[in-house]
């Protein structure tokens, strides 16, 4: 009897649970879902925990944005590629397939109607409709970034605020500071290069929605 047969079961299962574990693929019809009007995130991180409570009507086009990729796993085993302190800490996405998926499809601008406090969180840009996928808190009250106009396009209008954790947040390390921005090509195009450049970075293991009213 041919014992190799005996394997192919095995092998199936192993195929079966990666793809259950694997990021879905990207669906446009995600992009159509709405966020309720209040939803608290919760991430699991490398350094603790830390809850942001989403106000959908500070910037809704951004909630909705945050609640679709949240809902779909995108920010799970996301890098917290820039730390700077007294400043930001930010994050996107380093799986550039994923990326690529959702890059496309650009949040449209909205005024600032919360200011940047410390705790508030906000999309990053770089100038008129380019906010997508980079969020950042604030690690100080920086009111500059409500009116500050970057190439055309004013302010960074925050969605929620760190209700819990904010501590997890000021540990995250930043002893690389600013330097990493040099090396964003690097981030999108060869993620594991650039993890190898910046081995002390935190990043997020998983990011889920634990509350909705």
């Amino acid at each position: 009897m041919d014992k190799s047969k005996f394997y192919i079961p095995a092998i199936l299962y192993v195929c079966l649970i990666l793809i259950a574990c694997s990021k879905p693929a990207f669906k446009s019809k995600w992009l159509r879902e709405e966020a309720p009007a209040n939803f608290t995130v919760h991430f699991q991180t490398t350094k603790g925990n830390f809850d942001v409570a989403i106000t959908r009507e500070w910037s809704p086009l951004a909630a909705d944005r945050l609640y679709q990729t949240v809902k779909h796993r995108y920010y799970n085993h996301t890098i917290f590629y820039r730390v700077v302190p007294n400043f930001v800490a930010q994050w996107g996405n380093n799986d550039t397939a994923v990326f690529k998926l959702w890059v496309p499809y650009k949040i449209p601008d909205e005024p600032v109607i919360q200011s940047n406090e410390r705790g508030y969180m906000s999309y990053a840009r770089s100038g008129k409709e380019t906010r997508g996928s980079t969020l950042y808190i604030n690690l100080r009250d920086n009111k500059r970034l409500d009116t500050i106009v970057t190439n055309g396009v004013k302010g960074y209008p925050p969605i929620g605020k760190v209700i819990k954790g904010m501590e997890v947040v000021d540990s995250l390390y930043s002893g690389y500071g600013g330097t990493t921005m040099r090396k964003l090509d690097t981030l999108q195009k060869y993620p594991e290069l650039f993890l190898k450049q910046f081995p002390k970075l935190d990043r997020i293991n998983k990011a889920y929605i634990i509350k909705k009213l």
